[in-house]
């Protein structure tokens, strides 16, 4: 399927004025790929007739926003970031005598119980406040619930196990059926709650934040926009947690901060800048 330009930067137009989500700033080659694989399933032909049945049809549009903001997540993902966190973030964070963070681009919420989880065996769970958001209604909604298939446990497990976990990661889970549902005491300590990285503010002041695999669906005046919401957000000597293909190394952002953990792409921001 060939998409004209013309025709998709009407779409992304008509997206924004109806519905106010703003993906003119995203990947362009992701974006086409995205649209393309939606139209395939849905069996609509047309890019004009696709924006005529989103503008009327808000059910369509949820799914075509699950479609673009799609990610793959996994509890303990990238299980050496969470060993990081634990080695040089963790003892920072127990200085504080209330701790908040946020989860941006949270997903389907398997990062969100994991790091709840790794602050529970730290002791700090029962004075920190996860805000998890994304932009996506449905995953907030599947990350809320914390019910996710039986068929990754053995997965999740060994990410666990893996990440420096110091229990049995089935202390935390009850299987029923073909699911596994997490222990609400996790949920206790978690704000779940829409938010739009390229058009929303900052909401309050964090000791950490982790934004991981989202950044790379940006272009580079998005990504620096979200780096300067997260520098805004961020506390002095507050820490940023990235995935492993991002980076602050164009972003002018980059000498306002520390690397902690260069290969886990952690930082702290600085309290000064000389």
């Amino acid at each position: 399927m060939d998409i004209e330009n013309k025709e998709f930067k009407k779409l992304l137009e008509t997206i924004h004025f109806i519905y106010g989500y703003d993906f003119t700033d995203y990947s362009e080659a992701s974006l086409r790929r995205r649209i393309e694989h939606f139209m395939t399933h849905k069996k609509i032909d047309d890019l004009t007739l696709l924006g005529r049945m989103l503008a009327k049809d808000e059910q369509l549009f949820a799914e075509f926003v699950l479609e673009m903001s799609v990610t793959v997540t996994s509890m303990f993902r990238d299980p050496s970031f969470y060993k990081s966190i634990r080695e040089h973030v963790v003892h920072r964070l127990a200085t504080y005598p209330f701790i908040k963070i946020w989860i941006a681009g949270c997903a389907t919420g398997q990062e969100v119980y994991s790091l709840a989880i790794l602050l529970e065996e730290e002791g700090l769970l029962n004075r920190s406040v996860i805000y998890a958001t994304d932009i996506n209604q449905n995953s907030l909604q599947i990350a809320k619930e914390g019910v996710y298939s039986i068929d990754n446990l053995k997965e999740y497990t060994l990410n666990y196990q893996k990440s420096g976990g110091t229990k049995s990661f089935s202390e935390y889970y009850k299987a029923k059926y073909n699911h596994v549902m997490f222990d609400k005491s996790l949920k206790q300590n978690i704000v779940f709650s829409p938010h739009n990285l390229s058009v929303d503010q900052s909401f309050n002041e964090f000791q950490l934040i982790i934004c991981r695999n989202v950044l790379i669906y940006f272009k580079q005046a998005l990504q620096n926009k979200v780096f300067d919401l997260f520098y805004d957000s961020l506390c002095p000597f507050g820490f940023l947690g990235l995935g492993n293909k991002e980076s602050l190394l164009f972003s002018d952002k980059k000498k306002h901060f520390d690397e902690i953990d260069k290969k886990e792409k952690i930082f702290m921001k600085k309290k000064y800048i000389s």
